[in-house]
C-alpha cells in the first residue's frame, strides 16, 4: 500500500509539473480568449511590409496563441510568401474546420489569430526567399495529411508548417516548443529537425526527444515540451514556450 501511494504521489507530482505552465497562464489572466471567434480580431498586426512598399520576394513564418483555452497550451503557426513584384501575399496554413484542411490563398500575412497577436519567427527576403518560394508551393501541395486534423497530438497546423520547413532545403526555421503537433511524424519515428541541423525521435507525437543546433534540446511528454537552448541562452517550459535572450531564426539584416 505504501508503494502504491508513493508511486501515485510521484505520478501526480509529474502531472503537476507538466501542466504547471498552462495552469499558470490560465490563472494569471494574461491570455484572455475572445468571447466569440466571430468577433475576435483578424486585423493585420502591421509586422509585414505592405506589398506595394516591398518589391523583393519575402518568406515569413508566424505563430500566435491558439484560440480559447487551447492558447494556454499551444500556438498556431503559418507561412506567408510574396513573390518578387507581387501585389499580395500568399498565406499557407491548416485549419481544422474544413474537410480539406490545407489553405493556401491570398491574405494578410500577419493577421491576429482570432484575437491573439502574431509573433514573427523567421523573415527571409530577396534572392534567398525567391529561391525558396517554388519549393514551398510544392511542399504545400505534397502535404501528406490534407484531409486529416487532430488538435492533439497531430496532424494539425503545426504539423503542416513543420512538414513544409523540413521539405524545403534552405528554409531552416526552429519552431517554438509549444507548437504542439510539430513533433508528429506520422509513421516515421526519426526525422530531421525543422531548424536544419539536428534530429528528433517521436512516438506518434506523444513522446519524443529532439536535439538541434537552433532548437537546442527538447523532451516531449504527451505533446508538452521541456528543454534548454544553449545557443539562444533559453529554457523551454510547457505551455509557456521558450524564454530566451537570443533569436536563432533567420531575420533580414538591418542597416543603421
Amino acid at each position: 500500500m505504501k508503494r502504491f501511494f508513493k508511486y501515485t504521489g510521484w505520478f501526480l507530482g509529474a502531472l503537476l509539473i507538466l501542466f504547471s505552465g498552462p495552469i499558470l497562464l490560465a490563472t494569471s489572466g494574461n491570455l484572455q480568449g475572445a468571447e466569440s471567434w466571430q468577433t475576435a480580431s483578424r486585423e493585420s498586426a502591421r509586422i509585414a511590409p505592405p506589398p506595394d512598399q516591398a518589391e523583393e520576394a519575402i518568406v515569413q513564418v508566424y505563430g500566435a496563441r491558439a484560440f480559447s483555452w487551447r492558447g494556454y497550451f499551444a500556438v498556431h503557426t503559418w507561412i506567408a510568401t510574396k513573390e518578387k513584384g507581387a501585389s499580395h501575399y500568399q498565406v499557407h496554413e491548416v485549419t481544422g474546420w474544413r474537410s480539406y484542411v490545407v489553405n493556401s490563398r491570398p491574405g494578410e500575412p500577419d493577421r491576429h489569430w482570432y484575437g491573439a497577436k502574431p509573433v514573427l519567427y523567421a523573415d527571409l527576403r530577396g534572392e534567398e526567399a525567391e529561391k525558396l518560394i517554388p519549393d514551398i508551393y510544392q511542399a504545400v501541395k505534397s502535404y501528406p495529411y490534407p484531409t486529416e486534423y487532430e488538435a492533439w497530438p497531430g496532424p494539425n497546423s503545426n504539423t503542416f508548417v513543420a512538414w513544409v520547413i523540413r521539405e524545403v532545403s534552405g528554409l531552416d526555421v526552429a519552431l517554438p516548443s509549444h507548437a504542439i503537433g510539430k513533433d508528429y511524424l506520422g509513421d516515421r519515428m526519426v526525422a530531421a529537425v525543422p531548424g536544419g541541423a539536428g534530429y528528433q525521435l517521436s512516438l506518434g507525437g506523444y513522446f519524443g526527444l529532439l536535439a538541434g543546433v537552433r532548437e537546442g534540446l527538447e523532451l516531449n511528454l504527451l505533446g508538452l515540451s521541456f528543454g534548454i537552448n544553449p545557443l539562444a541562452l533559453g529554457i523551454k517550459l510547457p505551455g509557456i514556450g521558450e524564454l530566451a535572450l537570443r533569436n536563432t531564426n533567420p531575420m533580414p539584416e538591418t542597416t543603421p
